[in-house]
């Protein structure tokens, strides 16, 4: 086995000519980028005060563990983006009245925030993992869904600044360990789906006793010797959803999912679905057509890493990072595993993470939300990970929190190579929290990404970039024929020598729901030349060119 390890990564160091070498040019340009923080923490004088919360003492169930999620949804369609935050409570049995609510936060500009909660009427006190928002009926304004460690909630957007609960319509009421969800039309109709990951099938009478010299600790998922099936909903185009869970092929396979991605994987026109499971090999669900699914991540070589191990995946996305035209698949581990990127060629892929610089500054973590973003404008996709244990340990420097870690900020160098800017420069005076959920926008609309990070147990952050740039940006907004956002568009964007590719999502990171603009950081550019939309119908279009510091919107014509 020691030979065979020793081989593959020979053949990856021989192989690394696939992947463009990093740019001194751009090392030397973006050199002043690390000498200032890139981004300050919002104090809670601007009205964003959200505390997750485990309840009056740590119970030490699985489900405190993993709890902690958040969607940036613009919930009044006032164009700007509103937060709600995913809260747990403790109180996993008995009286829910006395758990604190879930909590939407208006954003009224300037960074200001204002607790909305009861008035929108989605103050859900359900032990909550996550949040996906989507237009489910086409109305024309964002809907949301909560997943929960018992009863899913949905919250249909009523248009006048509330909502009403649908979930006993809708049919999406699930009473199990729920995780992430996402979003999207699966079926070409253009009403969205519903795929929701399943963590175990958990019950409070299941729970178990795990320790360490340390004294109680959480447990492995793998202890519970109870992996669950994820759930795909169809959308019935009337208010309500179908369990189709079964017939489309995804109960074939169990597993402990956390992440989910849908995303264009093969690129065969349709939206496929990713699942990043802990302690069990991942699933890659290649969309056939007509609602039916196969698990091919054993055969494209994204189940296991590259030593043939299953890995404690939790957070994932899918982006082309290395800017070939495909998008490649990166997820975060427990400690003592690195976070993985598994390279995509065509629809083969390669976990090829050693030949990004993020192997080793990743095996003392525990990673769980993370997002490719370009902060400083260089062109280059920049990557930021929320950290935080699930297993204790002696050192708490810094915090009375054994679960506790810095963040990571990794900056692109081109060429799916990544550098870790050095704590002081993540964020002046960086405290140590134990990070779950986070989501990535433009919360003040100036054209850059900012970060609103859930800490379990702890004060959620805004982060705000203030990251010295190197060039101007542009922000797209892509809408269908009706004018609603296009999920799953595939974008191929010219600028100068460079061609990028971007694909709109919401639903990536951990449990947490992202803007669905998409953000180009145009380096030396003056403009985007032109931008080539693929629809998700296969429809195609050219567009553009839009200026440095524009905000254009893209609509599909027929």
């Amino acid at each position: 086995m020691k030979v065979r390890r020793l081989l593959v990564i020979g053949m990856l160091l021989l192989g690394a000519g696939c992947i463009d070498q990093p740019d001194p040019g751009r090392s030397d340009r973006s050199a002043a980028t690390d000498r200032t923080p890139w981004f300050r923490v919002l104090t809670a004088e601007s009205g964003f005060d959200f505390v997750h919360s485990l309840g009056p003492k740590r119970r030490y169930w699985l489900p405190e563990s993993v709890t902690g999620g958040v969607a940036l949804i613009d919930y009044d369609g006032d164009g700007d983006l509103d937060i709600y935050c995913v809260q747990a409570g403790g109180i996993l049995a008995g009286d829910r009245s006395e758990a604190p609510t879930n909590q939407l936060y208006r954003n009224d500009g300037g960074l200001h925030f204002t607790d909305v909660t009861e008035s929108a009427a989605v103050g859900d006190q359900g032990y909550g993992m996550g949040a996906s928002c989507c237009d489910i009926d086409r109305d024309g304004d964002i809907d949301l869904f909560v997943s929960n460690v018992g009863k899913d909630v949905l919250y249909i957007n009523a248009g006048d600044g509330t909502f009403e609960d649908g979930t006993a319509i809708s049919g999406l009421g699930n009473d199990g360990f729920c995780a992430s969800a996402a979003f999207g039309d699966l079926d070409g109709d253009q009403f969205p789906e519903l795929f929701v990951s399943r963590y175990i099938s958990w019950s409070p009478d299941k729970e178990l006793k795990c320790g360490s010299g340390i004294g109680e600790d959480y447990c492995s998922p793998n202890n519970y010797q109870a992996p669950a099936h994820d759930l795909l909903y169809r959308n019935n185009r009337d208010g309500t959803f179908t369990d189709i869970s079964a017939e489309c092929g995804i109960r074939s396979v169990y597993g402990n999912g956390l992440g989910v991605v849908l995303a264009d994987l093969d690129h065969d026109g349709l939206r496929d679905v990713y699942i990043a499971n802990d302690g069990s090999p991942n699933q890659m669900w290649r969309n056939l057509g007509h609602l039916q699914f196969e698990d091919v991540a054993v055969l494209l070589g994204c189940a296991v890493n590259l030593n043939g191990s299953a890995e404690a995946g939790m957070g994932v996305q899918a982006a082309d990072v290395d800017e070939d035209g495909d998008l490649d698949l990166f997820m975060t581990h427990i400690r003592n595993e690195s976070n993985t990127w598994y390279r995509n060629d065509a629809g083969i892929f390669s976990d090829v993470t050693i030949l990004t610089g993020l192997s080793a500054v990743s095996r003392d973590m525990t990673g769980f939300g993370m997002g490719y973003q370009d902060f400083d404008h260089d062109g280059v996709l920049d990557l930021f990970v929320a950290n935080g244990r699930v297993l204790r340990l002696r050192d708490t420097t810094g915090t009375d929190d054994p679960y506790a870690e810095l963040d990571q900020l990794f900056r692109g160098e081109g060429g799916g190579r990544f550098r870790e800017i050095s704590s002081p420069n993540v964020m002046a005076n960086a405290s140590k929290y134990t990070g779950r959920g986070c989501a990535f926008g433009d919360l003040d609309n100036d054209g850059d990404s900012d970060i609103v990070v859930i800490n379990n147990n702890g004060p959620a952050q805004i982060l705000v970039n203030q990251s010295s740039k190197l060039g101007a940006s542009v922000t797209l907004t892509l809408h269908d024929l009706d004018g609603i956002t296009a999920l799953g568009a595939q974008l191929e964007i010219h600028c100068e020598d460079r061609v990028l590719h971007r694909h709109v999502a919401r639903s990536y990171s951990y449990c947490s729901s992202n803007d669905a603009r998409i953000h180009v950081g145009l380096a030396a550019a003056a403009q985007i030349d032109r931008v080539i939309v693929k629809w998700l119908d296969g429809s195609q279009s050219e567009h553009g060119p839009y200026l440095a510091g524009s905000f254009p919107s893209i609509r599909q014509t027929r």
